[in-house]
C-alpha cells in the first residue's frame, strides 16, 4: 500500500492547518491508508516530515493556498488542495489520489524559468563566537545539498573572519541565499537573490527540511546595496529577537575582552603587582597594560553596543550604538548602559528609518547622514538625562554585590554559572551564562568567568573519560569520538559533548550538568579569577590569565570526574540495552 506524505502551508499562524491535518489523518484511518502531515504555520514547523523511507509508488498531497515546491517530494505524483477543501470534505480530497496525481513540477518550470539539472546555494554560517555552531551548520547544509543533488558554496564567518568567502560571481550564479547565523550577517551583498534566514541550530539537527523551506519562503533582497542598508533596518528588527541582536553584540565585542585581557595578564607577568603604576611608565609591563586597559577595554562597551544596534538596524546603527556605549562608559553605566545604548539606538534608527520617506534619488542620504546623526542625536540624549544615571547604581549595587561575595553565595553563584553551560552545549541557556560573565570582564570582575569557561570545559572532557572508564556503555562511533571530544573540551568547545547527548539526553545532560556545577562550584570556592573569556586549559599556560591556578586545574579534575562516575553510573550497557 503506497504511503500518502502530505504538507499543509498555511501564510498565517491560522489554526485552520492544524484541523486540516486532523481530518486529513482521521479520513486516512477509516480508509486504511498510511499517511504522515507536516504543518507549516507562519514560520513555525509542526512535525517535519523525513522522506528518507520514500518509495516510487507514494504520492505527496500538497495542501495550501500558495503554491509551494518541495524538492524532498519533487519525485513523486503530486495533488493539490486548499485548506478550505479539506475541511469541508477530507474523504474527496482523498478520493483524487486514485488517479488524478499529476508529477510535481520542477521548480524551475513553475516559474517559468528553465530546468537544470541542479540548483545552485550559497550559504553563510555564523555564531556568537564563531567556533563550534559555524562550523557544524555549515557541514549539516553541504551534507543535505549533496543529498538531495544541488550545488552548494558555504562562507563560514568564523572567530577569525570569513572562512571561504563566497564571490560576487556565486551570488550571481546561485539561486538562493541561506544564512543560518544565531547573529546578524550584512546582506547588502545579496541585493537582487532570494534570501532566507534561520539559525544554526535547524541546519544542524535537520538540514534537509531547511534547505526546502528555503526555497519555499524564500524573500527577494530589494534595491542596491546603498538601499538595502536604508531599508533593511525594519525588516532586521524582527529577525531573531532580542536574544539575537544581543549575542551579536557579544560577539564583535568578544575580540576586545580576549585581546584585552590577555595583554593585561602578560603586564602583570612581566611587571608583577606593580606593573600599573605610573611609576613603571616607558617599561614593557606598563606599556602591555596601557594597550589592554585604556586600548583594548575602553572599546568593549561601545562595540558591544554598536553591534546591537547593527544587528537590529544594520550599518546605521553602528555610530549611534558606539556613541551611546561610549556615553554609557563614561556615565558608569558599563556593560548594562552598553546593552541599553544599543537597543535604544538599534529600535530608534530602525524607527526612523521606518517614518522618513524620501524620493528614491535621496535614499542614499539615509545610512549615512539622516539616520546616524539622528540616531546618535536620540541615543546620546536618552543616555546622558534619562538612562545613564539609574543604570550607572545598578551596575555599582552588581558590582560591589559580585566582589562582596563569599563563602556559600559565591559557590551557588558558581554552581548556576558552571551548570548553565553543560545545559545545551552552546544553546540559549549555555550563552546566556557567557554573555553575563564575559561582560562582567569590562567591570573587572573576573571570578565568573573562571566558573563559567570550568563549566564549559567539563562535559567534552566528562564523556571522552567515560569513554575509557566505562566503554561497555557507549557505541564504537562514541568511544572512537572519545579523543576528539577531549581535545574540545580543552579548547572550550562544549559542542563536542553534543553527539553523546543527542544519543541519550535524558541520562548524559544530567550528569553533565552536576560535574560542571561542581567544578564551578570549586573555581569560586578557591577564589579563581580569569581575565580571559575564551581559549579552555590553552590560555591557562599564560602568566596572570588565571589566578590559584593549581586550585582551578583541581576544580576542572573534580568535575571531570563526577560527570565521568555519573555517566557510567547511570548509562546501561549498550549490548543490555540493545
Amino acid at each position: 500500500m503506497r504511503k500518502i506524505w502530505t504538507t499543509i502551508d498555511s501564510a498565517d499562524d491560522s489554526v485552520a492547518a492544524v484541523l486540516a491535518a486532523e481530518a486529513l489523518r482521521t479520513a486516512a484511518r477509516t480508509r486504511g491508508q498510511e499517511m504522515d502531515v507536516e504543518v507549516r504555520r507562519g514560520d513555525a514547523v509542526l512535525r517535519t516530515l523525513d522522506p528518507s523511507g520514500m518509495e516510487p509508488a507514494d504520492v505527496w498531497l500538497s495542501i495550501g493556498d500558495r503554491a509551494v515546491d518541495d524538492p524532498r517530494f519533487a519525485a513523486l505524483p503530486r495533488v493539490r488542495g486548499s485548506i478550505a477543501d479539506v475541511l469541508t470534505d477530507p474523504g474527496a480530497i482523498l478520493d483524487r489520489l486514485g488517479g488524478s496525481a499529476q508529477p510535481a513540477e520542477k521548480p524551475e518550470q513553475a516559474t517559468g524559468e528553465p530546468a537544470r539539472d541542479s540548483r545552485r546555494i550559497v550559504a553563510v554560517t555564523s555564531c556568537p563566537t564563531g567556533i563550534a555552531h559555524t562550523f557544524m551548520a555549515a557541514e549539516g547544509l553541504t551534507q543535505a545539498a549533496r543529498a538531495l543533488g544541488y550545488d552548494i558554496r558555504v562562507e563560514t564567518q568564523g572567530s577569525v573572519g570569513a572562512g571561504t568567502p563566497l564571490t560576487d560571481a556565486e551570488i550571481a550564479a546561485a539561486d538562493i541565499v541561506l544564512i543560518a547565523a544565531d547573529r546578524e550577517v550584512d546582506r547588502g551583498r545579496f541585493a537582487g537573490k532570494r534570501v532566507f534566514a534561520s539559525g544554526t541550530k535547524p541546519a544542524i539537527t535537520d538540514a534537509r527540511a531547511l534547505i526546502a523551506r528555503a526555497f519555499t519562503d524564500a524573500q527577494m533582497q530589494t534595491g542596491s546595496a546603498d538601499e538595502v542598508v536604508a531599508e533593511g533596518a525594519a525588516a532586521s528588527t524582527g529577525s531573531g529577537g532580542p536574544y539575537k541582536h544581543l549575542m551579536t553584540g557579544v560577539s564583535f565585542m568578544l575580540p576586545f575582552v580576549v585581546a584585552g585581557g590577555l595583554l593585561i595578564a602578560l603586564a602583570f607577568a612581566f611587571g608583577g603587582i606593580y606593573a600599573t603604576d605610573e611609576s613603571q611608565g616607558g617599561t614593557l609591563a606598563h606599556a602591555l597594560f596601557t594597550i589592554g586597559a585604556t586600548g583594548a577595554f575602553t572599546l568593549i562597551v561601545p562595540a558591544l553596543a554598536g553591534y546591537i544596534a547593527y544587528s537590529i538596524a544594520d550599518r546605521p546603527g553602528i555610530a549611534p550604538g558606539m556613541i551611546g556605549g561610549l556615553l554609557a562608559a563614561n556615565l558608569g553605566a558599563g556593560f548594562l548602559g552598553g546593552i541599553a545604548a544599543g537597543f535604544i539606538a538599534g529600535y530608534g534608527v530602525a524607527g526612523l528609518n521606518r517614518l522618513i520617506r524620501l524620493p528614491k534619488t535621496l535614499q542614499g542620504l539615509k545610512p549615512v547622514l539622516i539616520l546616524p546623526l539622528l540616531g546618535a542625536l536620540l541615543t546620546g540624549l536618552l543616555m546622558i538625562y534619562v538612562v545613564g544615571a539609574p543604570v550607572a547604581a545598578l551596575l555599582a549595587f552588581l558590582t560591589d554585590w559580585l566582589r562582596g561575595m563569599q563563602g556559600s553565595s559565591a559557590v551557588l553563584l558558581g554552581m548556576l554559572l558552571a551548570g548553565m553551560m553543560a545545559v545545551d552545549m552552546g544553546g540559549p541557556v549555555n550563552k546566556a551564562s557567557y554573555a553575563f560573565s564575559t561582560a562582567l570582564i569590562s567591570s573587572h570582575i573576573y571570578a565568573p568567568m573562571a566558573a563559567t569557561m570550568i563549566g564549559g570545559m567539563t562535559p567534552p572532557l566528562a564523556l571522552a573519560l567515560a569513554t575509557r572508564l566505562f566503554p561497555s556503555r557507549f557505541t564504537k562511533e562514541e568511544r572512537e569520538a572519545g579523543g576528539a571530544a577531549a581535545v574540545l573540551g580543552l579548547a572550550f568547545v562544549t559542542e563536542g559533548a553534543i553527539p553523546f547527548c543527542a544519543r541519550d539526553p535524558l541520562r548524559v545532560i544530567p550528569s553533565l550538568i552536576a560535574g560542571s556545577a561542581v567544578a564551578g562550584a570549586l573555581s569560586m570556592a578557591v577564589n579563581a579569577e580569569l581575565k580571559v573569556p575564551h581559549g579552555g586549559a590553552f590560555v591557562l599556560a599564560v602568566p596572570g590569565a588565571v589566578t590559584h591556578l593549581g586550585g582551578y586545574v583541581a576544580a576542572l579534575v573534580a568535575g571531570t570526574v563526577v560527570s565521568a562516575l555519573l555517566l557510567g553510573f547511570v548509562k546501561k550497557p549498550v549490548v543490555a540495552a540493545a
